[in-house]
């Protein structure tokens, strides 16, 4: 069975992007997006590896084995599939396409920190002294990554209240964070660092990531340790995870950094990627934050995040933390959007700040493909619903 894919699909087969989903009546398993289909690689590639309910064990086998599947898939995309392995998308259920082992979050984007900073730290310098000096990060929940599609539950903790106490209650400043994730397939050796030219040898590939945050919740408990329970209740990945390989073309030189990093964080040839998102809040344009204008690198935060030792395993996902640009369209979080909450935002008429119940956001993303167009990232959509009482 062909498989027709329009030229402005964005989901060609030049793409293929893997993900994990579930035919009515079926068992869940892993399958790659070509237009509008999926297909199932347990059939098409007669594959038992493929009839799982995660890719970690297809990511576990590492990248030479990475590169053959989407070579034989390449060129089966150019012939015929087995129609028994051939799903509408419409017609399966997405699944969250791995099992994460751990998360954590960066905050690589010099943009964001600098508005952060300035909304935070309005009388001081906005970025702190490390952070020019090392990528910020700070480990969250891999139990509370949920696939793009599952609804927010809003959350309760404590909050300052007007007198200064604290309070108990829901989150009145329930905000987003648009981000690009990073999933780790290969294992490294515990006790020994990923230098930056190894980063293709254990990163599978890439999937939008909402990193839904409670403001109020946070800026009461974050000092002195950082987040905790303003961050850990829910982040959202997207159901299709684009492979490395499919982001060449994408690939651009690394923003200048001033001062020189230590040697551990350099590159010989550092790069960044030409990734343009979308937000969307019920339904408007809100947002294009420019994944292009990131200060640290994707092999530079792996790099840091294991420098000390640490080992990454197959499943972990790290993400870039909150992409913003310098203008004001480009930012990447309502916080920023909305400069605290002080400036509202305008949503189908309504002047808003931080989301309300019932707000849907998605996310969506592009990049340069191979065959000169451009290329769909998954999206990540997350709709809000009521606290738990």
């Amino acid at each position: 069975m062909s498989i027709e894919v329009p030229a402005d699909s964005g989901f060609g087969p030049r793409h293929l992007p893997y993900g994990v989903f579930q035919p009515s009546g079926g068992e869940p398993r892993v399958g790659v997006r070509l237009g509008d289909c999926v297909v199932d690689l347990a059939v098409a590639l007669d594959d038992p590896m493929f009839a799982r309910p995660s890719l970690n064990a297809f990511m576990a086998q590492g990248p030479t084995i990475w590169r053959e599947v989407r070579e034989r898939l390449q060129a089966a995309a150019d012939g015929e599939f087995p129609a028994a392995a051939v799903h509408s998308v419409s017609a399966v259920r997405l699944l969250l396409p791995v099992e994460v082992g751990d998360y954590v979050d960066f905050y690589a984007s010099i943009d964001h920190a600098t508005n952060a900073g300035r909304i935070f730290r309005p009388d001081s310098e906005p970025l702190l002294p490390n952070w020019r000096h090392l990528p910020v990060g700070y480990h969250g929940r891999a139990g509370t990554v949920v696939v793009s599609g599952t609804e927010v539950i809003r959350p309760c903790g404590q909050r300052r209240g007007a007198s200064g106490a604290p309070d108990f209650g829901p989150t009145q400043r329930l905000d987003i964070e648009a981000e690009l994730g990073f999933v780790v397939g290969a294992d490294s050796e515990r006790g020994t660092a990923v230098e930056t030219g190894a980063f293709a040898d254990h990163v599978f590939g890439v999937a939008l990531v909402n990193d839904w945050s409670a403001r109020d919740i946070q800026a009461w408990e974050a000092q002195p340790l950082g987040p905790f329970l303003g961050k850990s209740f829910a982040t959202s990945l997207a159901a299709w995870v684009t492979p490395l390989d499919a982001l060449r073309e994408a690939r651009i030189p690394l923003p200048e950094q001033d001062p020189r990093p230590l040697p551990y964080l350099r590159d010989s040839a550092p790069w960044g990627l030409d990734i343009e998102l979308r937000v969307e809040w019920n339904g408007q344009l809100v947002a294009t934050p420019p994944y292009s204008r990131m200060y640290w690198s994707p092999a530079q935060m792996l790099a840091h995040m294991t420098v000390n030792g640490a080992s990454v395993r197959t499943g972990d996902l790290f993400a870039s933390g909150t992409i913003s640009g310098p203008q004001r369209h480009e930012r990447g979080s309502l916080l920023e959007l909305s400069w605290g909450g002080t400036e509202p935002v305008d949503v189908g008429g309504a002047k808003r700040t931080y989301l309300e119940d019932g707000d849907e956001v998605v996310i969506t993303a592009s990049a340069p493909a191979a065959d000169g167009g451009r290329l769909t990232l998954g999206e990540v959509r997350g709709s809000i619903r009521p606290a738990r009482p």
